[in-house]
């Protein structure tokens, strides 16, 4: 069955005659039992069901199902946001003593939490640029670290990691490979075909599409979830059955949502990167784009983020910014509104600013997410903001 098809399908719970086409919203904080044997069962994880709000939920547990089916995983977990998934995911798969490799072309607060807060659990972690591939190669040839954390593409210089070169090599030395794939989603990138082991979504972007509930959703095999479960668990930062309600509403139009995304921002990087106002533009789907060749192999689309640095000063920028009038001045990404911000006083104000300028997040930096608007609408709108510039 193909993708599209695919995310319009609900999977709902048994129902004895009738079954609704959306899964209900089942908003119960506890669970009650006809026999006390019947939750000693589910306690022991005898049998699956329903307990206490803070261990699951059927509609959250539907949205779990649905995101581990696209992801071609077996199990999935849901959380109260992104960062949630991801502090949960790197508790349960590391302890005191071991270690982990990141690129610092990441989300900026991933990036803040590996290298303030594991290292006060013990966890030394290794931090390299994408560029430093001899590097990074080298130090998992080695095999002393446990796990390597990828995202791809990267935010905000959409920078494409070869996940399979990386995984196969990680494989043979026993690391865990776990890949935030946010910026892809399935519908462009599957990380567990090139053999990544738990891949990491935040649902309040793409997957829910329409700016109105946060979560996170992390999938992979059994033996990892349940980890990873179990550190949920005990920190409560479980997704509420509302919120997943709006995920798995905004899923059934990921597949046309994000087919549109990626034709607009296609069309958006070409334009810009003619446009004498602009020195740089970053996307996957430029040739331009120094990972272009791995894009094509990798991906099935190219995305809807583009990032692009006008030619100008830092005030310059900022009235650019003040000068849209159709993009919304938003700090998120991968809903049908298009949303624009400078990730330099935003998801990455928090680095250093040498550390901003080797990433290549200057202060003229604009990361924009396209939405589902009218692709001339958009460029008259930049377009205006640039001229006044």
């Amino acid at each position: 069955m193909f993708l599209d098809t695919e995310v319009v399908l609900s999977i709902i719970e048994e129902f004895e005659k009738g079954k609704p086409i959306m899964m209900p919203i089942y908003p119960s904080a506890v669970y009650e039992f006809q026999r006390e044997e019947d939750e000693f069962e589910i306690l022991w994880s005898k049998e699956s069901g329903y307990r206490y709000g803070r261990w699951g939920n059927p509609t959250v547990r539907a949205l779990e199902k649905k995101i581990a089916q696209l992801e071609r995983c077996e199990e999935g977990l849901s959380f109260s946001s992104g960062m949630g998934a991801i502090t949960s995911t790197l508790f349960a798969l590391l302890n005191a003593g071991d270690s982990m490799l990141i690129m610092k072309e990441v989300y900026g607060d991933t990036l803040v939490f590996v290298k303030d807060f594991l290292p006060k659990c013990g966890i030394k972690v290794y931090v390299y640029s994408i560029e430093e591939r001899e590097e990074i190669e080298e130090l998992i040839d080695k095999g002393e670290i446990g796990l390597l954390y990828l995202e791809s593409p990267t935010n905000p210089t959409l920078r494409v990691i070869d996940i399979k070169n990386l995984t196969v090599k990680a494989k043979k030395k026993g690391i865990k490979v776990v890949v935030d794939n946010t910026f892809a989603t399935p519908i462009n990138q599957r990380p567990r075909l090139f053999g990544a082991d738990v891949i990491i979504h935040s649902a309040t972007k793409y997957l829910c599409g329409h700016n109105d509930t946060m979560g996170g959703v992390v999938v992979g095999n059994r033996d990892d979830i349940s980890k990873i479960w179990n550190v949920r668990r005990i920190f409560g930062n479980l997704l509420g059955p509302f919120d997943a309600y709006l995920v798995l509403r905004g899923i059934k139009t990921l597949a046309l949502r994000v087919k549109k995304q990626n034709e607009s921002a296609m069309e958006l990087a070409r334009w810009l990167e003619k446009h004498p106002k602009v020195k740089r533009v970053f996307y996957p789907g430029l040739e331009s784009h120094p990972d272009h060749e791995i894009a094509k192999a990798q991906m099935d689309g190219f995305g809807g983020m583009v990032a692009f640095d006008i030619d100008t000063t830092a005030d310059g920028a900022a009235f650019f910014m003040d000068s849209l009038q159709l993009i919304k001045r938003a700090p998120s990404l991968g809903a049908v509104e298009s949303l624009a911000t400078r990730p330099a006083f935003t998801s990455h104000r928090n680095l250093s600013r040498e550390e901003k300028e080797r990433l290549g997040i200057t202060e003229t930096l604009i990361r924009l997410s396209v939405g589902i608007e009218n692709l001339e609408d958009l460029k008259n709108d930049i377009d205006r903001a640039l001229r006044d510039v």
